[in-house]
């Protein structure tokens, strides 16, 4: 599976952008799929995940209510709709598939990077003050 990530780029604060993760090699419609960023300086970080029918949803706390995940297992493609972006938001932002539990709906270990096994390669987002 390869995932491009992209929609990233230059926002002032209040602004929005929706990042898209595409994925060819293989369908990933039965996959929980997930979005990570990571800061400068700073260790990468869970910031939303979705279940393969997207039924189950799960925010990092510092997103909730801002952030928006979505799919569109047609397209084989993944959604971030990033509102109310703060400065503290820039990041390269990386998606990913959980490949090993295929049709799962459940909140096992979301949030851990470990247990995605494919990532793509980053779009970088910049929110200046």
């Amino acid at each position: 599976v390869q995932l491009q990530a992209s929609g990233g780029g230059l926002v002032q604060a209040g602004g929005s952008l929706r990042l898209s993760c595409a994925a060819s090699g293989r369908t990933t419609g039965s996959y929980r799929m997930g979005w990570f960023r990571q800061a400068p300086g700073k260790e990468r970080e869970f910031v939303a995940a979705i279940s393969w029918n997207a039924g189950s949803t799960f925010y990092a706390d510092s997103v909730k209510g801002r952030f928006t995940i979505s799919r569109d297992n047609a397209k084989n493609t993944v959604y971030l709709q990033m509102n109310s972006l703060k400065p503290e938001d820039t990041a390269v932002y990386y998606c990913a598939a959980d490949s090993k539990r295929a049709y799962y709906s459940g909140s096992y270990y979301y949030w851990r990077e470990s247990d995605y096994d494919y990532w793509g390669q980053g779009t970088l987002v910049t929110v200046s003050s």
